[in-house]
C-alpha cells in the first residue's frame, strides 16, 4: 500500500490518473498532516512507501516528510520547489527522490519511483569495495532505495558470496581491490553466471576514460565515477535494474508455450538435461512421462481448431495443478512432457494413473458453450541403469510406451519394458 500526502487537488487527480494507468495500487491519499498521520496509524503494518508534498498547509517546511522519515517510511518526495539547499538537504536527510512538479512526466516519474522502491524490497544487492568507507556510502544509498545489501573486500570474497546466494540480481564493484580487481571480478562473473540474470555496476575514482571502457568490454553493465551524487547513482541502478527485468521478462516468454502458458519444448529439453544429470550423479529415483490426448484430431475435426485450442488450455491447467512441482511442459500439438525427480516409477505410475482417472471424470468446456469429455494416455519410463542415462534416452523409451498404450486401447499409463 501507497500514501500519497497532496494539498492541490488538481495534482491528486493527475496522480489518481498516473496509479491507475501505470496499475500501481493501492493508493490512500490525504491532504493535510494530520489525515496523513492518521492514514499512517491506522495502515502502518502493510504501508511500503510515500510520495509527499513538503508544503502542506499544516506543514509548510517538510513535517510530514520528517515524520516519516522518522518511522523509517521510504520516501519520493513530490514538490513545486527546486531549491538546491533544500533538495540537498532532504537527500542527506534519508529520501529517496527528490522529484520537482513540472509536467506529466514528472508525475509518471514519481509513481514510477514509488512502485520501484516496492519492487526493490525483493532484490538483493552485493556490493565489491575494499574500502570500507565506500561500502558503506553505496550500501546506504541502495537501501534507500530499499534494496537488500551484502558486501565483500574483493573480488575473490564477491564471488564467494555469489555462489553461496543465488538471490543476488545487482552487483557494484570498484576497480581497484586486492586480491581479485573489478576487471577480473566481472569477467568471472560472466564466466560463473553466464545463465544467471545480474546487472553489474563498476566503480572507479581513477580518472582513465579507458577504465569505463574495460568495464564494459570485461561484461560490466554501466559505469560510475566516483565521486558520484545519489540522485545519479539512483538512476544508474534503477535503469540497469528495469532492464534486467525486462530481459528476465523476455527470457520467460520465450520459455514458454504461447497457448497453454506451461513450459515449451526447448526449455524443457534444455533445463530437463541439466536437472537429469544431476539427479543420475546424485543417484536421485526419478521418471519420464509423455502424455498425449486421446483422438485429438477427432476434436478438431468435429468441433474446430478453437474447440481443440479448449482442450488444450484446460488440460494444461489440470497439469500445472497437479504436477506444478515437476518439470513440465506442451512438449508438442497435443503431447506434453514431464520429468518427475524424487519418484521411482511405482510412485510416478500411481500419480499418472490417478490423474488419468481424474482428466476422465472432467467436464471440458468449448467456445460454444458445449462441452465434453477428453482422456489420456501416457507413456512412463525410469532409470532402469543410471550408467548413460540421459534425457533423449528416456523420452524415446517413454515414447515406446505411449505408442504401446495407444495400442492397448487408449486412456492408459503404460511402463516401458526393456526388451528382453
Amino acid at each position: 500500500m501507497f500514501l500519497v500526502i497532496e494539498d492541490s487537488s488538481i495534482v491528486q487527480k493527475i496522480l489518481k490518473h498516473t496509479f491507475k494507468q501505470q496499475r500501481v495500487e493501492p493508493v490512500l491519499f490525504a491532504s493535510t498532516m494530520s489525515e496523513g498521520k492518521k492514514l499512517y496509524e491506522d495502515h502502518k503494518s502493510s504501508l511500503v512507501a510515500a510520495l509527499v508534498d513538503i508544503s502542506l498547509p499544516d506543514a509548510p517546511r517538510g513535517e510530514m516528510a520528517e515524520y516519516l522519515l522518522d518511522n523509517e517510511v521510504p520516501i519520493v518526495v513530490l514538490t513545486g520547489s527546486d531549491d538546491l539547499e533544500q533538495r540537498q538537504s532532504l537527500l542527506k536527510s534519508g529520501v529517496a527522490d527528490y522529484v520537482i512538479k513540472e509536467n506529466r512526466f514528472s508525475y509518471q516519474y514519481a509513481v514510477r519511483m514509488l512502485d520501484r522502491l516496492d519492487r526493490n524490497r525483493r532484490l538483493k544487492a552485493l556490493v565489491v569495495d575494499d574500502s570500507s568507507t565506500m561500502r558503506q556510502v553505496v550500501a546506504g544509498y541502495l537501501k534507500l532505495q530499499c534494496f537488500s545489501v551484502v558486501e565483500a573486500a574483493d573480488g575473490q570474497e564477491g564471488l564467494e558470496i555469489l555462489e553461496l546466494d543465488s538471490d543476488i540480481s545487482l552487483v557494484i564493484t570498484d576497480f581497484h581491490m586486492p586480491v581479485m580487481d573489478g576487471f577480473h571480478f566481472v569477467q568471472e562473473i560472466r564466466h560463473r553466471f553466464d545463465k544467471r540474470p545480474l546487472a553489474v555496476i563498476g566503480l572507479s575514482s581513477q580518472e582513465d576514460s579507458d577504465i569505463s571502457v574495460q568495464f564494459i568490454k570485461k561484461g560490466a553493465n554501466d559505469f560510475l565515477q566516483k565521486p558520484f551524487q545519489q540522485e545519479e547513482f539512483s538512476c544508474r541502478v534503477t535503469n540497469n535494474i528495469e532492464a534486467l527485468e525486462q530481459l528476465i521478462a523476455l527470457r520467460k516468454q520465450a520459455d514458454k508455450d504461447y497457448l497453454t502458458g506451461l513450459n515449451n519444448r526447448r526449455y524443457f529439453v534444455e533445463e530437463g538435461q541439466n536437472l537429469v544429470r544431476k539427479m543420475v550423479s546424485e543417484g536421485t529415483a526419478f521418471s519420464i512421462a509423455l502424455m498425449d490426448i486421446d483422438h485429438f484430431k477427432s476434436i478438431n475435426d468435429e468441433h474446430g481448431h478453437d474447440a481443440g485450442d479448449a482442450v488444450l488450455t484446460q488440460l494444461a491447467d489440470h497439469l500445472e495443478n497437479t504436477f506444478s512441482r515437476f518439470h513440465l511442459a506442451r512438449y508438442g500439438g497435443e503431447e506434453f512432457a514431464l520429468v518427475l525427480p524424487g519418484l521411482d516409477v511405482e510412485k510416478a505410475y500411481g500419480l499418472l494413473d490417478q490423474f488419468r482417472r481424474y482428466v476422465g471424470e472432467q467436464l471440458f468446456i468449448l467456445p460454444d458453450d458445449d462441452y465434453l469429455r477428453v482422456s489420456v494416455s501416457t507413456g512412463l519410463a525410469s532409470v532402469t541403469s543410471p550408467v548413460g542415462e540421459t534425457l533423449e534416452g528416456l523420452l524415446l523409451k517413454a515414447d515406446e510406451a505411449l505408442y504401446l498404450a495407444k495400442e492397448g486401447g487408449r486412456n492408459l499409463v503404460t511402463l516401458y519394458e526393456p526388451p528382453t
